[in-house]
């Protein structure tokens, strides 16, 4: 039996936690004079209300959160943020229909990127500051942040941070599941304060600075600027978005071993190791081909290429440059960087590095299986062996994200999209990127979408950002059966 009054409960925190992080916004709409601070101020007034009717009506539950109940108060959290995240949108009037207000806020929430808005310097300030907000919420997720400072989910904490984290792994920082997603969070905070400052110093206004911020260690995408990253035409800027962009990308848990000196555990990564080298691989490659097909200097040939590079296996969505402009070829191979994703238990979506990681070695290691079928041949990744569940596990997922792929497009293009556009704005809304190709390439926006098609990409990003079986697994029979 599914227990919904804790559900309820639980739910009713995080929409009171969700009011509360509206109302940073209605300072910057006081001194910016953009007159919105009514809107936040009434969302986040509903949402208290709202949350605070589920907390206290169900406050005497007790919080036996088991699996199921963690997969669903995760896919319900996301629902509901969804829902009153986009009240500040609608109030304002800054977004006037529903289906464009829940794909800007899924997009913010899910940190996909992809934008309605086709003039985002004309936002008013304070929604422009929740637009960035929802992004750096949804980061690592405010389920592990209610984790990390709300006593109230007890031992049953360890289920929502089990269900909401992204990536296949298992590392912890610490036994007590709210140590660790404590530790998270203070890396997650200093990082985002170390490059909002470099920005600040690289010229952008303290506006701007705080909001490139949120979103770049969110591998979020939202900028203040129409043109993006390409609107600051800075060496240094572009730079630091690029390494923060990579840390970003990069397993919290391997940062924080880099912080208090354990480097050994850093270096034993093998996602690390590969995830680093992909980059630094494709940056040497796309750096003469740039060149080539651009009239620009060979640095600024090379700093766009790593730029674009890094912004989408990271799943940032940034730009400075449109990269559908060059060639064809390069096109079709920054197309296929919308597959790999960061790294696991980073704030990347995508299908991530490491089981990339493992289906490549498993493959391999098939061969030698077949040349030698009574050899025991295991997988091993960061010197450790890889279990046939996992493999499984792991081999399913690469398998229902080709398959979402290729049914989502298919259902996009019966809508009346072309095949090009639908290709890349799927492959972008489940991978959390934020531009593709065709109609949604990175000078373009996703306006142009019917309701309908909106609603669906929306659903596509949650889908993508919570790892496919965490919302999949509530669409199955056997997850309402009783025990």
């Amino acid at each position: 039996m599914i227990h919904f009054k804790a559900i309820g409960k639980i739910l009713g925190a995080l929409l009171m936690l969700l009011a509360l992080l509206m109302l940073p916004g209605v300072g910057f709409s006081f001194y910016f004079e953009s007159n919105d601070e009514v809107a936040l101020l009434a969302s986040a007034f509903i949402s208290l209300s709202v949350g605070a009717t589920l907390y206290f009506s169900f406050s005497k539950q007790d919080q036996n959160i088991r699996k199921r109940e963690g997969y669903l108060i995760v896919s319900l959290s996301w629902l509901f943020m969804s829902i009153f995240g986009m009240l500040p949108y609608i109030l304002s009037g800054s977004i006037s229909s529903i289906p464009d207000a829940i794909f800007e806020t899924v997009s913010g929430l899910t940190t996909t990127g992809a934008t309605i808005l086709n003039d985002i310097e004309a936002t008013p300030k304070g929604i422009l500051f929740w637009r960035s907000m929802t992004q750096w919420i949804g980061g690592l997720g405010i389920i592990v942040l209610t984790v990390a400072i709300l006593p109230l989910l007890g031992i049953g904490g360890i289920e929502l941070f089990v269900a909401e984290s992204p990536g296949p792994t298992s590392d912890k920082l610490h036994p007590r599941i709210r140590e660790t997603a404590k530790r998270l969070w203070f890396v997650y905070m200093g990082l985002t304060v170390l490059v909002g400052i470099l920005y600040y110093v690289g010229g952008m206004t303290v506006f701007d600075a705080i909001n490139h911020a949120l979103t770049t260690i969110a591998t979020g995408g939202f900028s203040t600027k129409n043109a993006s990253m390409a609107f600051y035409d800075s060496a240094f800027i572009q730079y630091v978005a690029i390494i923060f962009m990579f840390l970003a990308g990069t397993n919290f848990t391997i940062i924080y071993f880099g912080l208090i000196g354990k480097f050994d555990r850093v270096f034993r990564s093998d996602e690390f190791k590969t995830y680093t080298l992909t980059i630094i691989f494709l940056a040497i490659c796309f750096a003469f081909p740039i060149y080539h097909y651009s009239d620009q200097e060979f640095e600024k040939s090379f700093r766009d290429g790593l730029f674009q590079i890094v912004s989408l296996i990271t799943t940032t969505g940034y730009i400075t440059a449109d990269y559908t402009a060059y060639h064809d070829g390069l096109t079709l191979i920054f197309f296929m960087m919308l597959f790999l994703g960061g790294s696991a238990g980073s704030t990347s979506g995508g299908i991530k590095f490491v089981r990339h990681l493992t289906f490549v070695k498993n493959t391999w290691l098939e061969f030698k299986r077949i040349v030698h079928p009574r050899a025991v041949v295991p997988l091993k990744i960061n010197g450790d062996r890889v279990t046939g569940k996992i493999i499984t596990h792991i081999m399913n997922f690469l398998l229902i994200y080709l398959m979402i792929f290729v049914i989502g497009s298919i259902i996009l293009t019966l809508m009346g999209y072309d095949i090009l556009t639908s290709f890349g704005a799927v492959a972008t809304s489940l991978g959390n990127v934020g531009p593709g190709i065709g109609s949604v390439g990175p000078v373009d926006n996703f306006a142009f979408f019917g309701p309908g098609a909106k609603i669906f990409l929306s659903f596509l990003m949650l889908l993508g950002r919570l790892e496919l079986f965490t919302i999949l697994i509530v669409f199955t029979p056997f997850f309402w059966r009783a025990n």
